[in-house]
């Protein structure tokens, strides 16, 4: 079984299920003894004492693509796990025991298609004879971003809900119940810069993202 090819392929679930698919493969590819078909580990890490310790599927391939993101909610930035591609995951694995994609590990198909939450493979019809076609490595990495530890270590991106160019109020601070156009963003800084007319005047203001409230619809209409 080691020396069986092993491709990118993307597997549907349903919706909201995509972590309970993801650890349903991890754990029964162990218990079935099919874990070199896969990236997977026949066991999974223990501390010094012996005890289990958290492990981050996503390490083994088998990867729910997410994004971490800010948000401003009740005035409060928070950090929230954002899926990428919902209903989706995507696996390297052993599925065709040749290099012409002709012959399909029966046991594995099998396997992947009784996986609780999984409802096929991506662009695979059932009952059509239609088989898996397997993504490049590059299709792979575009797909689920697989980023360096530089990035990882960067701030989060600000989940931003404004445009430029929409006017909006602000609802904080010293400039409460005037209203703007929004000239600039900066996700990272978590700012935003208005023009605000203040005695017929138009004069530029910073402020947070949740210092202000859209009134009008985007300029792009989104």
């Amino acid at each position: 079984m080691a020396d069986i090819p092993k491709q990118w392929f993307v597997l549907q679930t349903l919706t909201g299920q995509e972590q309970k698919a993801q650890r349903q493969i991890v754990a029964q590819a162990r218990s079935a003894g099919l874990c070199e078909l896969f990236d997977i580990p026949a066991e999974g890490p223990v501390d010094e004492k012996g005890h289990a310790k958290k492990e981050t599927l996503n390490d083994y391939d088998v990867v729910v693509p997410t994004e971490k993101v800010a948000e401003i909610k009740d005035g409060k930035k928070r950090i929230v796990t954002r899926r990428i591609c919902p209903g989706y995951v995507v696996v390297r694995m052993g599925l065709y025991a040749d290099e012409a994609h002709k012959r399909i590990n029966q046991e594995l198909w099998e396997f992947i298609l009784n996986i609780p939450g999984v409802t096929g493979f991506a662009g695979c019809k059932k009952g059509t004879g239609q088989k898996p076609r397997p993504i490049t490595d590059a299709e792979a990495a575009n797909l689920i971003r697989r980023v360096s530890a530089e990035e990882r270590a960067a701030k989060p991106k600000l989940k931003v809900n404004f445009q430029v160019g929409e006017t909006v109020r602000v609802i904080e601070g010293p400039f409460m119940n005037f209203n703007g156009t929004i000239e600039n963003i900066d996700p990272d800084s978590g700012r935003l810069q208005i023009s605000v007319s203040i005695f017929g005047r138009s004069a530029p203001v910073t402020l947070e993202y949740w210092q202000v409230e859209r009134i009008t619809e985007h300029p792009e209409g989104v």
